[in-house]
């Protein structure tokens, strides 16, 4: 358990980026295809256990160095429990083409969730993680 910080303690900058989120997959290879398609993701590392017992994949995006790892878990059956949880990944378009990107997105069948009135909607894998779509800024 983490303790709480002192009150006196003295703050330190810490200089840092967020380098990846990994999420666990039934099926990485259907995941796998699933980024590619519905947000151009390619791949970027992969990591095996030497006994079969994992394959963590990286995907990015073409800009920025952020990856998203997928782990595939050898003993684990069935679909995770997600929880009641709102976490999620988004993702901010590059060029303007919201519309279009939402038509894409809505052809693919993979929207779960939109809010007009913020400008956003939701798209879900396989694994029914939520990834926030986002208008460029």
């Amino acid at each position: 358990m983490l303790k709480p910080l002192k009150k006196t303690l003295n703050h330190m900058k810490v200089n840092c980026h967020f380098d990846h989120f990994n999420i666990n997959v039934t099926d990485i290879e259907r995941s796998i295809e699933f980024y590619k398609k519905a947000l151009s993701l390619e791949p970027a590392g992969e990591i095996r256990h030497p006994n079969g017992n994992f394959i963590i994949r990286y995907l990015k995006a073409s800009k920025g160095d952020f990856r998203l790892e997928l782990t595939w878990l050898r003993d684990h059956e069935g679909p995770y429990e997600l929880g009641e949880n709102e976490s999620h990944l988004a993702v901010r378009l590059d060029n303007d083409n919201y519309e279009e990107v939402h038509a894409y997105h809505k052809q693919l069948g993979c929207i779960c969730f939109e809010n007009p009135e913020m400008g956003i909607y939701f798209i879900h894998d396989p694994d029914d993680y939520w990834i926030e779509i986002l208008r460029r800024d």
